[in-house]
């Protein structure tokens, strides 16, 4: 279940989620548990955040008869924004392993804050599936308002965020650039550092996912 803090941002309410966020942060935590622990946090997040992903009826024949099952409506599309994003995507292609997956490359100017777009790349039918932008850290919000800014160029419609840890700050800011586009994310923390990053946070989620 997810509770609502403020309008667009749900924020994951389950004991599992706690724990996984807690040993996030845990600066004692080495990259390989880092790792696993993003991947199944990342599988908790697109779990409520696709509950709204469409099906439609469709029956099935069982080995003892026909039930009525489900089909997707449109596909979908895993979008990690690079680097960190990479580990949320391993997650959730366990459970979604039919997903297609795209990329978009995002640094962050660490004068000015604001982000610089380097790679893009969309799977084909793109702009007809239902697309899941995903970074784990959502700090000014930057980053993930101009990946969604060019998902919009390319004619994607439909659109949901996940994210592990978002700042209020960086909520406001993918609010007010996407009102459109829902936020999802295991945990909400309230403030940014001078550097623009989200305090107490998790420290720089690439940087613990690849022991760099």
């Amino acid at each position: 279940m997810t509770s609502q803090p403020f309008p667009g941002f749900h924020l994951v309410r389950h004991p599992l989620a706690d724990l996984k966020v807690s040993a996030l942060r845990d600066k004692n935590t080495p990259p390989p548990d880092f790792r696993r622990l993003l991947q199944e946090l990342s599988q908790l997040v697109a779990y409520e955040a696709l509950r709204h992903f469409e099906v439609t009826p469709q029956k099935i024949q069982t080995p003892l008869g026909e039930a009525q099952g489900a089909r997707a409506v449109r596909p979908l599309v895993i979008m990690p924004v690079l680097r960190a994003g990479l580990a949320m995507s391993d997650g959730i292609l366990r459970m979604f392993p039919s997903a297609a997956v795209g990329h978009i490359g995002m640094f962050r100017n660490e004068e000015t804050l604001e982000p610089v777009s380097y790679y893009f790349r969309m799977p084909p039918g793109a702009s007809d599936a239902h697309v899941l932008l995903l970074d784990p850290m959502l700090a000014t919000g930057n980053s993930l308002a101009a990946a969604a800014d060019r998902l919009k160029m390319e004619g994607i419609a439909h659109i949901t965020c996940g994210c592990i840890i978002a700042s209020r700050p960086g909520v406001k800011r993918m609010r007010e650039a996407h009102p459109d586009i829902t936020l999802y994310g295991a945990a909400l923390d309230e403030a940014l550092d001078a550097r623009g990053y989200i305090t107490p946070g998790l420290g720089d989620a690439g940087d613990r996912i690849f022991g760099t």
